[in-house]
């Protein structure tokens, strides 16, 4: 799942970020509440977490603007303010949950977890496509008696590769769900990462493997 984090706090964006890309999530940073609402409204966010006071535009405010707008992405509120009237304001403006800072990492992995569970369409920890099976919780994929962990972004990739079973996705759509718009990740490693899960897949037997469409970019096929 994708996340955006805003936080103009360089050190703790950095620790969230690394936190949440350990879990399995993809992360965008941004450092600034103008940033964070251009972000929202372009990009195709699971989970928003936000932290109230940032130049430009603070959480609240971008919070208001996502919400008059009608964008009814799961918002998380982050921030060192936790008296009952600011988090009575976070709630009633449009956050799903308020977290005061300073925070237990194992706290707001729960929190993002309980915030992503709101969407409408919230997804199982186990997904499955032909005869495999891929767990979040563990970040691992599963054939028969036979499991492999995953790292961070190929397990991504097969996540999202079992999400559009059937579909065509381009390297440019890869690139920006998983790395983000603003990474420096060359285009290979795209290929580097379809390499791994082929070879996963091939090491346990399954059936379900990752065809390329030359032109076009790569889909899941079930071969049985």
């Amino acid at each position: 799942m994708r996340i955006l984090f805003a936080e103009d706090d360089r050190d703790i964006a950095k620790a969230v970020q690394t936190l949440l890309e350990r879990s399995g999530y993809s992360v965008d940073v941004v450092f600034n509440g103008q940033d964070a609402l251009d972000y929202i409204e372009t990009g195709e966010y699971d989970g928003v977490i936000l932290d109230w006071m940032m130049p430009k535009l603070s959480g609240i405010e971008v919070l208001k603007k996502m919400r008059s707008q009608g964008i009814a992405t799961p918002a998380l509120m982050l921030t060192a303010r936790d008296a009952v009237e600011d988090r009575v304001a976070g709630l009633d403006t449009g956050a799903d949950d308020y977290l005061p800072k300073p925070f237990a990492a194992s706290e707001l992995l729960a929190r993002v977890r309980a915030m992503l569970r709101r969407k409408e369409d919230f997804k199982h920890d186990v997904i499955k496509f032909s005869d495999i099976e891929l767990d979040k919780s563990a970040m691992s994929i599963k054939c028969g008696a036979k499991r492999v962990r995953l790292n961070n972004k190929a397990f991504q990739l097969m996540e999202m590769l079992i999400e559009h079973k059937g579909a065509v996705l381009s390297i440019n759509q890869i690139m920006e769900r998983i790395w983000g718009w603003d990474s420096d990740s060359e285009i290979n490693v795209v290929w580097v990462n379809i390499s791994f899960l082929r070879k996963k897949l091939t090491e346990l037997g399954a059936h379900a493997q990752i065809k390329a469409v030359r032109g076009v970019g790569y889909t899941l096929e079930n071969t049985l």
